[in-house]
């Protein structure tokens, strides 16, 4: 049966456009801590938290400011991550897991070409 996961600004509950919600699912296997990552085209961010420093968050491109400063006040004393300034594009994965693989097939950018 297939899925398809529903994504909704922390904020406003606001849903991402097609484009974008593409790019935060292509987001979903990968295994970040404590990182702010950029989905664009829709200028959404996105929180992987885990463990101490809260679930993964979601917010829109109107409410990535509110999302920054809810995480540093709720997470801020507890490890650098949440102070990082942007941009925040999307890092490639280490070598040698499924994501790494997938991505070298797409030609290294993480894009589909």
């Amino acid at each position: 049966m297939p899925v398809k996961p529903v994504f909704r600004c922390q904020f406003c509950d606001e849903r991402p456009d097609g484009e974008t919600q593409r790019e935060l699912e292509c987001q979903l296997p990968d295994a970040y801590y404590g990182r702010y990552v950029d989905a664009n085209p829709g200028r959404w961010l996105v929180w992987h938290g885990h463990g101490l420093l809260g679930p993964t968050r979601y917010a829109c491109g109107h409410h990535r400011g509110e999302l920054t400063a809810y995480l540093r006040h709720h997470y801020g004393a507890l490890g650098s991550q949440a102070w990082k300034m942007g941009p925040y594009p999307r890092p490639l994965p280490a070598p040698g897991n499924a994501t790494s693989a997938r991505i070298s097939r797409m030609g290294g950018s993480g894009f589909a070409m």
